[in-house]
C-alpha cells in the first residue's frame, strides 16, 4: 500500500474534535466520496476521536490517503497513549460502553468503514486504524 499523502492532528480538546470531522470531511471531498461514504468516514472519525480523547486522555490521528493498485482510499489512524482497552470483544459488542455514552463507538466506528484494526496494551495505549476506500 502506497502513501500518497499524510498528516498529524493532535487530539487534545473538544475543539480538536470539530477540526478531525472537518479534515476528514475535506479529505473525503477530495477523494469524490459521495455524501453517504462521506458522513459514514466523518462519523466513524468522529466515535474515535471522542475515544481518544475520553478514554485514552488524548492522542492523535493520522490521515493518509493511500493506493492500493487502482484504488485509493482514506485511512485514519487513532493513537493514544492510555490505559488500553482490557477486552477488546467485549469493547466491540453493541450496546457496551465504559462510560456513560450509548455503546455504539467501536462497533458503530467497526461498520461504517472497509477495513479496521485495533492493537492495545493494558498500560500503554491503543491504536485503531480504519480504511474506507473509494
Amino acid at each position: 500500500m502506497e502513501v500518497l499523502r499524510s498528516e498529524a492532528l493532535p487530539i487534545r480538546s473538544a475543539q480538536d474534535l470539530v477540526l478531525v470531522r472537518q479534515a476528514v470531511r475535506t479529505w473525503t471531498a477530495e477523494l469524490k466520496f459521495s455524501l453517504v461514504e462521506q458522513t459514514k468516514m466523518v462519523t466513524a472519525a468522529s466515535e474515535l476521536a471522542r475515544n481518544t480523547l475520553d478514554y485514552g486522555k488524548g492522542g492523535q490521528v493520522i490521515l493518509q490517503i493511500v493506493q492500493q493498485g487502482i484504488r485509493r482510499g482514506l485511512r485514519l489512524s487513532f493513537e493514544d497513549n492510555g490505559p488500553g482497552i482490557p477486552d477488546v470483544e467485549l469493547a466491540l459488542r453493541d450496546g457496551y460502553t465504559s462510560g456513560g455514552g450509548m455503546g455504539l463507538g467501536l462497533g458503530g466506528a467497526r461498520r461504517l468503514v472497509n477495513d479496521f484494526e485495533i492493537v492495545t496494551k493494558v498500560g500503554e495505549g491503543t491504536r485503531v486504524t480504519v480504511t474506507r476506500w473509494k
